[in-house]
């Protein structure tokens, strides 16, 4: 057993706790009634021994680990975003709009529950980890130790991803479809599991015992070991690259494309994403070692029996690492390019391949095919696509959309109109002024900017901000700016341009239950989630800024069909606080603002109107999320208040 050394960015002001930027550990113990103290991570004895030794009895050793592991975690989002990290806001009602309050850290309790449990509050804004005592006798455990969840990297991993994720796509928590909670605890084990090739002794160990075949048991492909064999549950809490039968014998996973089809359970159904996604990264892994294990077996590719020498170890793990750090930073850098809601594993791998086609067009080493080889072997592919082949994969771009204007408006406006949209959409982003570098300058610029200002005003534009603003002067940039774009929206010159993105903004002659303003209740509800900015690599290798708004509308839903005839028809300004469910569409848009155009338009598959999503999402919901019934009274106000407290106690 080794122990290792994370290296997370220096904090100027990081207090006892430790309390930085982004991270407040807050270690008071319920169970037991205590509060311990705090650890001063830049006190100067830790800082010249790197930190508290590693310690599964001092809390203050606790208090360090899952500092450093999540800031490990949120330093991988932010360089594959390439901007700064922000939680989710917490909502405020108000008799006329929600009111959005900013988070500036995320809350982490490391002795927050005495269970076999630890999971993300989206109400709280907080990660909370349990503990308790062990049950299984193996070589990890003694029965009647303590296991703290908080001890497991990739519990802490998993946790703090769930929390980014979340400040990135807020309803992804919301169960629409049978890929929605799976896609956010795959996503969770992917972080994970790839941050496990970040730590190069680990990474060096497992690649000698292995002889360099990623496909063989190791720690590598799995999640949680201590806490699985401590709680009786096997050898890991997930594995990826395979099992042991019924004979202790260790069997690789072969891709199966059948499985998904009969798999709802969220883990074991996110297991199958995990799984598409580890099989693409071996595949390149695989393919740019090849000619490594040619060298070392003199040209058979066989290598003879007994351990490999060092030197081909030390290569293949910079093979691995290198491979593991660009898978994860493709998966993590999709979720810009994702639906704002019901995501689907389809819908992922098209943002995987268009996001990383936009960073890299050429692909040399082919790992957009890697990707889209693994996912047809696991049966996973997008609806309503003609083939799995690259291009059409990718999302639609900013010509196509042009085209779409083009044929809708052809023959319902005169050509003049459908020129003068074609026109305005070109160059409604267009920005005003360059990238500011003072926060204080861009501050006072924002803040003149009106949502009720007309379209066609110098202020109009959406614009990129830098990385040197704090993050609050970034969340409120982000907050004017929605409400510019939502004006966009509701300017009734511009309804054709809501049309082009999937919204309704018109609500005559079309189902009342569509969410309507109270004002005016014949003009539909829009919420702008987000205004983002986003530093992508462009062609000639330099930093390029771009913007992804979110939009998203909903329609009130009803389980019985001949209900929700009815309320379709209900008259203007109704108001029904029994419905069943909220049905949500809507689309992210990514914008270019160095070119002045749109370059990216990613719809949900209908509007809120549409009668056919809200069917499939109706028949999904009565055939009831497992386990249990989602709709069984104190199981559904569990899942709707902690939706990953509820999923992770039944992890099994």
């Amino acid at each position: 057993m080794s122990a290792v050394t994370i290296d997370v960015r220096w904090e100027n002001d990081l207090k006892p706790g430790p309390i930085g930027e982004y991270l407040e550990v807050v270690d008071v113990d319920p169970g037991s009634r205590a509060a311990y103290p705090p650890v001063d991570l830049d006190a100067p004895n830790l800082l010249a021994a790197d930190g508290l030794a590693p310690s599964e009895s001092s809390p203050r050793f606790h208090q360090q680990m899952v500092y450093a592991v999540a800031m490990k975690t949120i330093e991988h989002f932010e360089r594959a975003l390439g901007r700064k990290a922000l939680w989710s806001s917490r909502r405020s009602t108000t008799d006329e709009r929600y009111i959005e309050n900013y988070v500036p850290r995320l809350r982490i309790y490391p002795h927050a529950l005495r269970q076999q449990n630890a999971y993300y509050s989206p109400g709280k804004k907080a990660v909370l980890f349990g503990y308790f005592p062990a049950r299984a006798l193996d070589s990890r455990s003694t029965p009647g130790t303590t296991v703290f969840t908080c001890l497991s990297h990739d519990i802490i991993a998993h946790e703090t991803t769930h929390a980014l994720l979340d400040g990135v796509h807020p309803r992804f928590n919301e169960p629409v479809n049978e890929d929605v909670l799976a896609f956010h605890e795959a996503f969770a084990d992917i972080v994970a599991l790839f941050q496990h090739f970040s730590y190069p002794g680990v990474l060096r160990d497992q690649i000698a015992r292995t002889r360099g075949d990623l496909a063989r048991e190791s720690v590598l492909g799995q999640l949680a070991q201590q806490f699985a064999m401590a709680s009786g549950r096997g050898d890991a809490l997930r594995s990826y690259l395979g099992k042991k039968d019924d004979d202790d014998n260790w069997r690789p996973t072969r891709p199966d494309p059948a499985l998904l089809a009969g798999t709802t359970e969220p883990h074991d159904r996110g297991a199958i994403l995990v799984a598409a996604v580890f099989g693409a990264f071996t595949k390149v892994y695989s393919a740019r070692t090849r000619d490594l294990f040619r060298i070392a077996s003199e040209g058979t590719g066989v290598l003879r029996e007994g351990d490999i020498h060092p030197d081909l170890v030390n290569r293949l793990a910079e093979e691995a690492q290198r491979c593991a750090e660009r898978a994860l930073q493709m998966c993590i850098r999709a979720i810009d390019y994702c639906p704002p809601v019901g995501i689907t594993f389809g819908d992922y791998l098209r943002a995987v391949v268009t996001a990383d086609f936009d960073m890299t067009p050429s692909d040399r080493e082919n790992w957009r095919l890697a990707f889209i080889e693994s996912f047809r072997e696991w049966g996973i592919s997008p609806r309503g696509i003609r083939s799995m082949a690259e291009d059409s994969l990718l999302w639609p771009t900013e010509a196509e959309i042009e085209r779409r204007i083009e044929v809708e408006t052809r023959s319902n406006v005169p050509a003049a109109e459908g020129t003068r949209r074609r026109e305005t959409f070109k160059t409604i982003f267009q920005q005003a002024a360059p990238i500011q570098s003072s926060p204080d300058e861009y501050t006072q610029k924002a803040s003149r900017i009106q949502p009720t200002q007309s379209f066609g005003q110098a202020t109009d534009v959406l614009t990129p901000v830098a990385l040197s603003m704090e993050r609050y002067e970034i969340w409120l940039s982000a907050e004017k700016q929605a409400a510019l774009f939502h004006s966009w929206l509701m300017d009734e010159s511009l309804t054709w341009l809501a049309d082009v993105l999937g919204l309704v903004v018109n609500t005559q002659n079309l189902p009342k239950t569509i969410s309507a303003q109270r004002k005016d209740p014949g003009r539909a509800n829009i919420e702008i989630h987000s205004v983002r900015t986003a530093l992508k690599r462009g062609p000639l290798g330099l930093p390029e800024p771009h913007m992804i708004v979110v939009v998203t509308q909903w329609r009130a839903g009803f389980f019985d069909v001949g209900k929700q005839r009815e309320m379709d028809q209900q008259p203007e300004g109704w108001a029904d606080p029994e419905r069943d469910f909220k049905y949500r569409a809507g689309c992210t848009l990514l914008i270019d603002p160095e070119k002045m155009k749109p370059r990216r338009v990613i719809r949900t598959p209908g509007t809120v109107a549409d009668e056919g999503e809200l069917q499939r999402m109706r028949k999904y919901l009565l055939r009831g999320l497992t386990p249990p019934n989602a709709f069984d009274g104190a199981t559904k106000r569990l899942r709707d208040t902690e939706p990953f407290a509820f999923l992770h106690s039944h992890v099994g």
